[in-house]
């Protein structure tokens, strides 16, 4: 199939996109690495009459580290996450997870900014960076915005972003010394969507106690979906295997999955807390191993 017919602009700078979204609004989609606007342009579920390509805006594609954070621009490809050595060192749950989106092609074309705005419950990034607690700033005319992963995804396929907006960077805290990590899908094939996905994060203090868990799931909800009370579960504990059960039972009952064509929404809930588990496990075992 073929797209509706759209004008087409190619901004250089930022404030040159702005102003184009700007004067077109609604009317306007912002293309960056097209792997999910393309497909919804040629079966016209997306049927803009602009199209403004910030591929020329060399600014925003960017991976540096600014004090205990890493700060990455909205442009930047996923393949760069991926084969980054500061992400690898300092975020490796990050590099993990990109690692299953797509096929390569696609992740040499898709950006950081443009899968979050995409805000598909399913997709990897969004689940991460909710995990991570990672901060998106955003640019439109009246300046820039500074929102948290709760504020910026508000449901299926649909951000916080204004029609105006530019999602230009994202901050994400690097993870301390003594940090397990652990990013697991499950799909029914390599490349395809996460059917169910689970970004654990295990924050250890002193005497072996979890200082603090952050557990996001992907596939489960509307958008990524934080298990807040298998978190506290977790957090001040000695960590054990039958508090890593516990956990998963507390996080499955926290979905709200809907059934498809892919799976019922038991077998969803299900997978909820078998790769919670799971996952918890391997940023457990991460950390005995570091030790």
């Amino acid at each position: 199939m073929k797209p509706c017919a759209f004008e087409y602009f190619t901004p250089a700078t930022v404030p040159e996109a702005i102003g184009l979204l700007e004067r077109y609004g609604e009317e306007a989609k912002v293309l960056a690495g097209g792997q999910s606007l393309i497909p919804m342009l040629n079966f016209r579920v997306a049927r803009p009459k602009v199209l403004v390509d910030i591929n020329q805006v060399k600014e925003l594609d960017y991976i540096r580290e600014e004090k205990d954070e890493l700060v990455i621009g909205g442009l930047t490809r996923e393949r760069s996450l991926e084969v980054s050595p500061l992400i690898q060192k300092k975020c490796p749950i990050l590099a993990e997870a990109i690692s299953y989106i797509g096929h390569l092609p696609i992740r040499t074309r898709g950006t950081m900014g443009g899968s979050l705005v995409h805000a598909d419950p399913t997709a990897e990034i969004p689940v991460v960076i909710s995990a991570l607690e990672g901060t998106m700033k955003v640019v439109g005319p009246s300046g820039e915005r500074l929102l948290r992963a709760e504020e910026f995804f508000v449901t299926y396929l649909t951000s916080a972003l204004e029609p105006s907006e530019i999602l230009v960077e994202v901050r994400i805290p690097t993870l301390p010394p003594n940090t397990g990590w652990s990013f697991m899908e499950f799909s029914r094939r390599h490349g395809d969507f996460g059917i169910v996905s689970v970004a654990a994060l295990l924050f250890m203090g002193s005497q072996g106690r979890c200082q603090k868990a952050s557990l996001a799931l992907g596939g489960v909800a509307p958008s990524p979906l934080r298990a807040r009370e298998a978190e506290k579960l977790l957090s001040g504990q000695v960590i054990t295997a039958a508090l890593i059960m516990e956990a998963g039972v507390l996080a499955a009952q926290a979905t709200e999955p809907e059934s498809d064509y892919h799976a019922s929404a038991e077998y969803r809930r299900n997978l909820a807390k078998v790769f919670t588990q799971r996952s918890l496990q391997e940023a457990w075992n991460k950390i005995k191993g570091g030790k």
